[in-house]
């Protein structure tokens, strides 16, 4: 298991480790067309079903303590989770650093597409997983790529962002999306204004056939639940909530 900074430990510790439980998470190795992708999966190894997969996507730092955190509180709740790695192995930049970077991704989307659908690929194959039943969940720039994944088409059950930037497309292709989705934003989020909100579920409203929901957590700023100054624990423990009632509705 990874070592966790104390604050990710704290959130980790309020998911209980189920009876009879045996916990693994570690990095996994795959690749996308030449590029080294290492990603970070966790399951409980006890389990002998195929149990749902649920894909979480990093934000703008890559691969870190809090998608581990959150893959590992996923484990415990009994989903086969793998952090997916949208940079690169090693690529894990700095905070002054990221902000370019990221921005490559944004100004290439189906390059983030492309990442994602290579850490979908490397969840679907594993043998704890039952490929039928896979989210995809992202934070920040990865709740953005999660939503932008949707619009490919792919069969999944659902996709879930928390706090990611909104894009629209002209032309729309919301028409593909298959997925169920699940948007969870802060109400004093500056990269996410109202004007953004509005645009996306107009977008949406023009595809009659996609399940959607938005919710606003009043108050919370970009990142609420990533430990730090903007971390916010209602809007955090409430969008937990969301994703897992969201879940169990997806997964039946």
């Amino acid at each position: 298991m990874t070592d966790l900074p104390a604050t990710h430990e704290a959130l980790l510790a309020q998911v209980p480790i189920p009876d009879g439980a045996r916990l693994e998470a570690s990095p996994i190795a795959y690749g996308h067309d030449g590029t080294e992708l290492e990603g970070y999966v966790a399951h409980d190894a006890a389990a002998e079903e195929p149990r749902p997969g649920v894909l979480v996507v990093h934000d703008w730092l890559g691969v870190g303590p809090n998608v581990q955190m959150r893959a590992q509180m996923l484990a415990r709740l009994g989903y086969v989770a793998l952090a997916a790695d949208v940079y690169g192995a090693g690529v894990r930049p700095a905070p002054n650093e990221a902000s370019e970077l990221v921005g490559r991704y944004y100004q290439d989307l189906p390059l983030m597409r492309a990442r994602v659908q290579a850490g979908y690929e490397t969840l679907a194959e594993l043998p704890q997983v039952d490929e039928s039943r896979i989210a995809v969940i992202g934070y920040c720039f990865g709740g953005s790529a999660a939503l932008e994944f949707a619009r490919t088409g792919v069969d999944i059950r659902g996709a879930v962002s928390f706090h990611g930037r909104l894009i629209t497309h002209d032309p729309s292709d919301a028409d593909a999306i298959r997925a169920k989705l699940l948007v969870l934003t802060g109400g004093a989020d500056p990269v996410v204004p109202d004007s953004d909100v509005h645009a996306f579920q107009d977008e949406l409203r023009a595809a009659p056939h996609v399940d959607w929901q938005v919710v606003t957590y009043s108050g919370a700023p970009h990142a609420f639940t990533v430990p730090g100054d903007h971390y916010r624990p209602l809007a955090d423990a409430r969008s937990w909530r969301a994703q897992l009632d969201f879940f169990d509705e997806v997964f039946a």
